[in-house]
């Protein structure tokens, strides 16, 4: 069995870390010195606007936590979901691999720290063209979890294409001739 702390695992975990102080710096400026509680919205340019919104549920705003046992529900999910994240990018080798779930693995703490302290997620980033709003209201937490969840699906789809495109030892032995 190899190290568990390989340098890649190390750079994973100090990168998921970057991600949620992060996460957590950008939500205490919208909220500190920007105010946005207080103001709601303040339009920054004429496709993205600060919208403070107070999201109780989990992805996409579904299960949503409308009491105190729910809330917690979910932060036990969620830290779960972390947990297998954690171990999943422990078990990883390839930093492309190990870095997706770093940016999976910080963002779900930004968002764990946010309902455990206030039982619900700040969320303030608001991309629109016009009042068409192709995403809903989001944070830096959930822009690193998407984003890494779309390298995980891109890298599995392609590296499963390069490895069904080599062939494998065995099927590479039947193709030889032999010299009998």
């Amino acid at each position: 069995m190899g190290r568990i702390f390989t340098r890649n695992r190390l750079i994973g975990l100090a990168f998921a870390a970057m991600i949620a102080v992060i996460d957590q710096i950008v939500k205490w400026y919208v909220i500190g010195p920007l105010q946005l509680r207080q103001v709601l919205n303040i339009e920054l340019l004429p496709f993205f606007d600060l919208t403070y919104v107070e999201n109780r549920g989990m992805s996409l705003g579904m299960f949503q936590a409308t009491s105190m046992e729910a809330r917690w529900i979910l932060v036990l999910l969620t830290a779960a979901i972390a947990a297998i994240v954690f171990v999943w990018m422990m078990r990883e080798k390839l930093m492309g691999d190990i870095l997706s779930l770093a940016m999976i693995l910080g963002g779900a703490i930004g968002n764990i720290r946010d309902r455990y302290d206030l039982g619900y997620v700040i969320d303030y980033a608001d991309f629109h063209i016009g009042s068409f709003r192709p995403f809903l209201v989001f944070n830096v937490a959930d822009a690193a979890i998407t984003i890494g969840v779309v390298i995980i699906l891109a890298r599995s789809l392609f590296m499963r294409e390069k490895e069904d495109d080599e062939p494998d030892a065995e099927t590479a032995s039947d193709s030889v001739p032999s010299e009998n």
